[in-house]
């Protein structure tokens, strides 16, 4: 929190608009980072990193603009007229101002972008609980942007997400997964996954519930998107299961394993953000040609 304020004063200082730009976008980042442990400031620190999200795009990218509707919030960014529009759904403890590198490259490709929260999450985590029926919001959120067809990239439990999205909503055209848990084990998970899921899901007997639904066996057969799911090789967390089976069971699924990569593959971008980038891109312009 103290260095995202100080981000902030540097903000105020700046001596042109894209460097004010520069310094909010930096303050939304640290602001984001207070909220992933148990800090009682936590709520307090995700509005600060919406706030500070919003405000460097409105100087930076003054076309963006924020959507809101019944359990979610986001920036729609990019060109009106995009070939087509990507949703960017975030993870157990993660929110719409973690990703903005993936963002950059989805915009990079001519695409809109809409990286949101969800119940549970971000600027919403103080207010709502995380639900396994995320496909009801996504549904809402196409409906708020206007899309006839949209792309889904889900991070982390974004992926469990994503792909549940896309066996459910017949808008979905593209989707792609990173580092999404096929199925949870409970009684597996460590204890400070636990402890965030139920912060999170609004209670340890929620969390359990919500836990034994996450399962994508029954789900992965009606993915009929063209699926990219991206795995890390060092991503091992007990009690989840990685997606290779959601690859392999879904019509159109394709798996790319990185041998090297962590829990959301920080450590190798250069070996998947590209390719998945150009999945999503690929599927939805080629469509509309």
């Amino acid at each position: 929190m103290r260095t995202g304020n100080a981000y902030l004063e540097r903000a105020e200082a700046a001596g042109s608009s894209v460097s004010a730009g520069e310094h909010l976008l930096m303050a939304a980042r640290w602001f984001h980072l207070a909220t992933l442990a148990p800090y009682a400031e936590a709520g307090r620190a995700a509005a600060e990193a919406d706030r500070a999200l919003d405000r460097a795009l409105t100087v930076l990218e003054p076309g963006a603009r924020r959507v809101s509707g019944e359990g979610f919030t986001g920036l729609l960014r990019g060109p009106a007229d995009a070939p087509g529009t990507v949703v960017v759904v975030p993870g157990l403890d993660s929110a719409k101002e973690e990703f903005l590198d993936l963002v950059s490259a989805l915009l990079a490709r001519g695409l809109a972008v809409f990286a949101m929260d969800g119940p549970g999450q971000g600027a919403l985590a103080a207010t709502t609980t995380l639900g396994p029926d995320y496909e009801q919001v996504v549904g809402r959120v196409v409906d708020a942007l206007g899309a006839e067809r949209i792309g889904l990239v889900g991070l982390s439990l974004g992926g469990y997400f994503a792909a549940r999205t896309a066996a459910l909503e017949t808008r979905v055209a593209a989707v792609a997964t990173v580092s999404g848990p096929f199925r949870l084990d409970w009684e597996e998970l460590p204890q400070p996954v636990k402890d965030i899921m139920a912060r999170r899901a609004g209670g340890a007997g929620a969390a359990r519930e919500f836990a034994r639904q996450v399962d994508l066996s029954a789900l992965a057969p009606r993915v009929a998107a063209p699926l990219l799911v991206v795995d890390g090789g060092q991503d091992v967390i007990p009690g989840v299961t990685n997606g290779e089976p959601l690859a392999r069971t879904a019509p159109q699924g394709t798996y790319l394993s990185v041998p090297h990569g962590d829990h959301l593959l920080g450590n190798a971008r250069p070996d998947w953000l590209s390719r998945l980038t150009d999945h999503i891109a690929n599927t939805l312009i080629g469509e509309r040609a």
